[in-house]
């Protein structure tokens, strides 16, 4: 388990905040491999439960990223959309981490 919290820690220190092409390009690879760590997790008998809600949170920040990313928006709304989906991101990590 502390090696699944250390990569936990690895990725959530990875996570840009700002709007950039790259920077979403970063996020969906975080969230790949959080998604990845997650798995390992509930596998465990111990963490089951306490995992499960933490999938749930994965899609909205997915959809949020590709807002993020509309080549409609502006410079602000890119930022900020990238920015929410950032802060919900690194708040799920926290929880896993609390685990």
């Amino acid at each position: 388990m502390n090696e699944i919290h250390e990569n936990l820690k690895d990725l959530f220190n990875r996570i840009p905040r700002r709007h950039t092409a790259d920077n979403v390009k970063e996020m969906y690879s975080i969230l790949d491999a959080y998604e990845d760590l997650l798995k390992e997790m509930e596998a465990d008998q111990r963490y089951e439960q306490q995992v499960a809600p933490l999938f749930e949170a994965l899609d909205p920040i997915r959809t949020t990223v590709k807002k993020s990313n509309d080549p409609k928006a502006s410079k602000k709304a890119k930022d900020d959309l990238f920015d929410e989906a950032s802060g919900a991101l690194k708040d799920s990590m926290e929880e896993a981490m609390k685990l």
